[in-house]
């Protein structure tokens, strides 16, 4: 099973995809994780992404493609795989498209994760996390039974990401309708799309993503 997670920031694709990968045994790629890897490895596509990000230039799409292309020969990802935050462009979406096809295979479920946008900021905008354990918490949504004292491990500092503040979170909505939405037209023609209420309960997105994925077969 290959698979595409598809949604703006904060949609739960990340969540979602740990969940596919500890039931299905998928394996969850993410670019910025193989591109890490990478670069230590000091494999020849390692070494060529090094000099790249040494010049401070943006990796292009074509390298991404071929660590890709690396790692999903892998053998943790003979059962699959599933692709969390690319391709981000359509672009990107053509350029795996031909390399999956070069290796005689295809993307064969892309899921978007469809949410309500002033809900979505909401939702980032409240999270903060413990200093110590890293549980999740929410302004509104779910608040320490005690107050300022975490339910997990007693800590009573939390911290916020830099970056969910409303005007931030702004912009990378733009950004991901300016960039990524037009794939959900993309892959709605190729025939593999599906969609889910992102804005359900975890649990519930998870179960409907797994009878999708069982319908895939």
């Amino acid at each position: 099973m290959k698979l595409i997670l598809l949604g703006p920031p904060g949609a739960g694709k990340g969540t979602q995809a740990k969940e596919i990968e500890s039931k299905r045994g998928l394996v969850q790629l993410s670019t910025g994780d193989m591109l890490r890897a990478a670069v230590k490895s000091g494999s020849p596509i390692g070494s060529e992404l090094k000099a790249v990000m040494d010049r401070g230039e943006l990796v292009s799409d074509e390298i991404v493609i071929k660590i890709i292309a690396n790692r999903i020969e892998q053998p943790d990802c003979a059962k699959g795989f599933i692709l969390d935050g690319f391709p981000r462009s359509l672009a990107q979406a053509s350029a795996l498209d031909k390399m999956l096809a070069d290796k005689g295979t295809k993307m064969d479920l892309v899921v978007e994760l469809k949410v309500d946008y002033n809900r979505l900021v909401e939702r980032i905008v409240g999270r903060y996390t413990c200093a110590n354990c890293g549980e999740g918490y929410h302004d509104r949504f779910k608040r320490p039974s005690v107050r300022g004292v975490c339910d997990v491990c007693g800590n009573q500092e939390f911290t916020r990401r830099a970056d969910d503040n409303a005007e931030t979170v702004t912009t990378r909505m733009m950004a991901y309708y300016r960039d990524t939405a037009p794939l959900v037209g993309y892959y709605y023609c190729k025939g593999n799309l599906r969609a889910v209420d992102g804005m359900a309960p975890i649990a519930d997105v998870a179960k409907a993503i797994d009878a999708l994925i069982e319908a895939a077969g």
